[in-house]
């Protein structure tokens, strides 16, 4: 009796992965021989690394603009509206930075 249970379970799991990996490889050679699947795999791979370098550019004038307004404010005592001009400096850079030395030399802010 149990060996009788056992071959149909034997049998019964046989016949699963049979199916399994039938169903499978096809799908994958489906998949494989599919060109939209390329061109979005390609495309992906094109946006993701467009959008790092954006970013690490981003992220250095970030931290750009941050170090030198660190540097006229504290190093060189420049007297600028603080919390205005350390978002100026940060969003746009040594521009922005620029900006706000321009301003302050022309008398505009105080």
């Amino acid at each position: 009796m149990q060996l009788a249970l056992l071959d149909i379970f034997t049998d019964f799991a046989k016949g699963l992965s049979f199916d399994a990996a039938g169903g499978a490889t096809t799908s994958v050679v489906n998949m494989a021989m599919n060109p939209a699947i390329l061109a979005s795999g390609v495309g992906l791979i094109i946006i993701s690394i467009i959008i790092f370098f954006v970013l690490k550019k981003i992220l250095e004038h970030i931290i750009i603009g941050a170090i030198s307004w660190v540097l006229a404010v504290v190093v060189f005592h420049i007297q600028l509206p603080l919390i205005p001009s350390f978002v100026v400096s940060v969003i746009f850079g040594p521009a922005g930075l620029g900006v706000m030395l321009l301003l302050k030399f022309l008398g505009i802010i105080p």
